[in-house]
């Protein structure tokens, strides 16, 4: 699910996922994909499908006058509904001068909770969806972390900036990533 690099090579079938981070006059950017390396599964396919369709539907949810905890039950709603779980212990945040900045954004939560979103507010959402259960560990290197079960976890990204009726995407909307 979150690793350093190692000299495992990949092999049909398996999944990875890219989290990149920029920065560029003063602020910072971040977005990550999940990739299918060569043939995939059905199975796998669709806990790719569902993870990035929640993303989007999350992003439906970052609009002024909405709570923080609107995109979270969005996200967690449609994750489950599609039999799949989110990981926990790691979230979407706040974005700008720093890479990590408050407000943290759950991938899991109560409706009309939280934050009211305000003009101009810009959020990385990022649900991180395990195909089995919910329950992560991390390896004894402090870094790596992986599904207890040993199943399928899959990631995707986006910085959105919080606009009136629409949030805008300020990362990697329109690239082709296929």
């Amino acid at each position: 699910m979150h690793g350093i690099p190692s000299d495992r090579e990949l092999e049909d079938g398996d999944i990875v996922s890219i989290d990149c981070g920029v920065y560029k006059n003063g602020f910072h950017g971040d977005s990550a994909y999940t990739y299918e390396v060569g043939e995939v599964g059905e199975e796998t396919k669709n806990l790719l499908r569902v993870t990035e369709e929640a993303l989007y539907k999350g992003i439906e949810q970052a609009t002024v006058g909405n709570k923080l905890g609107d995109i979270s039950y969005t996200i967690q709603s449609y994750v489950e509904d599609n039999g799949y779980s989110i990981v926990r212990e790691y979230q979407g945040h706040g974005i700008g001068n720093d890479l990590h900045e408050d407000p943290q954004v759950p991938n899991f939560g109560q409706k009309n909770s939280g934050l009211i979103l305000t003009e101009g507010l810009v959020i990385a959402i990022e649900p991180m969806v395990n195909m089995g259960s919910h329950e992560v560990y991390v390896e004894d290197d402090g870094w790596t972390v992986c599904t207890k079960d040993n199943k399928p976890s899959a990631h995707f990204e986006h910085t959105v900036v919080i606009r009136e009726g629409k949030a805008e995407i300020l990362s990697g909307e329109g690239i082709d990533t296929k």
